[in-house]
This record gives structure tokens, sequence and C-alpha cells, in this order.
């Protein structure tokens, strides 16, 4: 998703920090498991409450739990069981950052969740079938230098 046109690291911070919630929302996504790939027909969903995820990089690497909450204010989850104690030694939980984890399994409680699923899908089967069908129209031809004798 392209928040600039510009290539200035400033600016692209700009405007990641200032970005409203409707596309934070958007930049909230992470990577299905390969069992959930193939089932669902998609690569990547949105991370909400509810769903169970795997933690792939960070300190937390391996760790499994449900996503307990989503602060899309500072872009970052936090999962059950992945806590930190506090000086006081009240424990809390570690924010991570959705590009870390991995969806293991979701949660489609919400029949809007389902239709979003479903949707992406026919669009992926749609790009898959068109990518397939200029394969086997462009079958691979030799190239022109080699079919045609050299003068000289």
């Amino acid at each position: 998703m392209v928040l600039t046109r510009s290539k200035q690291p400033r600016k692209q911070r700009l405007r990641l920090f200032n970005a409203p919630l409707h596309v934070r929302q958007k930049l909230m996504t992470a990577p299905l498991s390969p069992e959930l790939r193939a089932k669902m027909g998609i690569k990547r969903l949105p991370v909400r409450k509810g769903d169970t995820v795997r933690i792939v990089r960070g300190d937390w690497k391996g760790h499994e739990g449900k996503v307990v909450r989503v602060s899309l204010k500072k872009m970052r989850i936090y999962v059950e069981g992945a806590t930190m104690k506090r000086a006081d030694g009240t424990p809390r939980y570690y924010p991570i950052h959705p590009s870390n984890v991995m969806i293991i399994k979701l949660d489609l409680s919400d029949k809007r969740r389902l239709e979003i699923i479903e949707r992406r899908r026919e669009v992926q089967e749609k790009f898959l079938e068109k990518k397939e069908k200029e394969k086997v129209e462009k079958p691979s031809t030799p190239e022109s230098s080699e079919t045609q004798p050299k003068e000289g």
C-alpha cells in the first residue's frame, strides 16, 4: 500500500505515523500459515483480536497464543503469554508488530470477515486463471537469431 510517492524516508515515516485508522488497519496484516493458506486460498489477512498466531521473529520467536489486543495507534498486537514484568513486578503484554507473526488459526465468528475472505479468494482465483491462460497462449519460442542463418 502506497502512502506517498516520495522516496524520502522522512516523508514516508511522516505519512505512516499520521495515517488514518482505516489505512492503519490495512497495514496490520500478517501472513497465513501454509495450512490456512491452502484452505482459504489467500496469503494474508489483517490480524484481529481472537486470532491465534505464532511469533516468527524477535525475542518471542516460536511462541503461540491468542491475540488479546490490537492497537492501531501503536501499530502493535498483544499476544497471550508474551508478557514481561514491570518494575513493580506486575506483568504486561509485550507489543509485537504484525509482520513478525503468522496467523495459524482464524477467528471466524464475524460474518463480515467471512465475506472479505471469500471476496479475496475469488480475486486470487481469477488472477491465477489469467496467469495460466497467458502461459498457455505464449509458449516458449526459440530466439530469432537461432532460426535465421548468419551471413558473412
